[in-house]
């Protein structure tokens, strides 16, 4: 096993390979079930998505999970994941969703008259956590509010940004849960990162900033903003109608999962991958 978390990565040919996964949504069910039942079981799709990717024709060097790990906080869910990840033999590095901190009572019930109740993190999830490479940063932040479905990036998080960024010109890559632009779906916009338009006014002057990588959203999108690429990217278990005012599963779009290529120059190569069954 691999000492967790990791602090420093480096690389044959100072490339480094991302696979960035998101949004496993296990629960209690899901890993104490052995059979193949109808309904979705996120378990076996969080471990199809894992070795699909790892059996690619391309070295993984570190394995993100950007958040909402778990659908019910329980800590054999968190063993079970971490159990998984760490016979992977491959860094990683695992940053908290709102599901992480917050459970749902009612689930039988409509969204609205459920109770979200706060939960505490897992210890092992990160926040404010720095990954140093041979060309790059990598910087991790907790965005989750327990109890709440929306996000924030605190003023004091982005003090840290900027501290980190200051003191290193690397280029650097950006992973939080919540999505900071907004996707042009107005329930799931509802639950943006709070302080997104600060963060940005304050990362204005880092150029220096190339990636930033979320989950929550359940749907894949790249765009560019201020010179930075954020990506979003899909679950391994359920996906989100894209561009829905309301609230839509996607049912005929496969779990996915991301590759980012950070190059030794500065530059970044990113696809993202579906389940192939």
């Amino acid at each position: 096993m691999r000492s967790y978390p990791p602090y420093n990565l480096s690389t044959p040919d100072k490339q480094l390979n991302v696979l960035q996964i998101t949004d496993l949504h296990l629960s209690m069910h899901d890993i104490c079930l052995n059979d193949v039942v109808a309904t979705v079981n996120c378990r076996q799709r969080f471990e199809a998505v894992l070795q699909q990717a790892l059996n690619e024709d391309i070295r993984c060097d570190l394995i993100v999970v950007t958040g909402d790990l778990v659908d019910e906080v329980q800590p054999a869910i968190y063993d079970y994941i971490f159990a998984v990840l760490d016979a992977t033999n491959i860094p990683y590095a695992c940053i908290a969703g709102n599901h992480d901190v917050t459970d749902e009572t009612g689930r039988e019930l409509p969204f609205f008259q459920r109770q979200l109740v706060a939960k505490s993190a897992d210890p092992r999830l990160l926040s404010r956590h720095v990954i140093h490479t041979d060309d790059w940063q990598l910087l991790f932040l907790d965005s989750a509010i327990a109890g709440k479905v929306a996000g924030e990036i605190t003023p004091t998080d982005i003090d840290w940004l900027c501290a980190q960024l200051s003191a290193c010109d690397k280029p650097a890559f950006l992973a939080l849960h919540h999505h900071v632009l907004p996707m042009h779906s107005d329930w799931i916009d509802e639950y943006i990162a709070k302080n997104a338009e600060t963060f940005w006014q304050r990362m204005d002057d880092f150029s220096h900033l190339r990636v930033v990588i979320s989950g929550h959203t359940h749907q894949e999108q790249a765009r560019e903003h201020q010179g930075v690429t954020v990506y979003n990217t899909p679950s391994t278990c359920y996906q989100f109608k894209p561009y829905e005012n309301d609230f839509a599963y996607d049912n005929h779009a496969r779990p996915g999962y991301r590759w980012l290529q950070l190059a030794n120059n500065g530059q970044v190569a990113s696809w993202v991958k579906r389940l192939d069954t």
